[in-house]
């Protein structure tokens, strides 16, 4: 039986992802090694895992995740007070689909989507 999914991203700097997911986003780090190649950050129920990618290409990266949230406009509102830069293409808004979104790029162009239901 199936219970949780924790998506694996691509990073090219440990330390520039940690900074921005803790920093900027309010995760805190999650494990019990700190290993040279690997991070995983966690932030309420989700958890996110990265793995070195020293030769990525940010801009032909296509990784991302989307993320179910109960209260967007607060999460929204504590990214913009913390810097976060929302993704220009992807404002809060109403979709067509029944959801109120957003969407963020992180420092390896890793795309992250929050949404919540109407």
């Amino acid at each position: 039986m199936f219970t949780a999914i924790n998506p694996k991203l691509p990073m090219s700097n440990k330390a520039i992802t940690k900074d921005f997911y803790i920093n900027q986003l309010g995760f805190q780090e999650w494990g019990n090694g700190d290993y040279d190649a690997y991070l995983m950050v966690q932030k309420d129920n989700i958890e996110i895992h990265f793995f070195e990618f020293a030769a990525l290409d940010a801009v032909e990266n296509y990784s991302g995740v989307y993320i179910r949230t109960q209260d967007i406009e607060t999460v929204y509102s504590n990214f913009l007070n913390n810097g976060v830069i929302i993704h220009p293409n992807g404002p809060l808004e109403i979709k067509p689909w029944g959801q109120k979104e957003f969407s963020i790029l992180d420092p390896d162009h890793n795309l992250l989507t929050f949404g919540q239901s109407l």
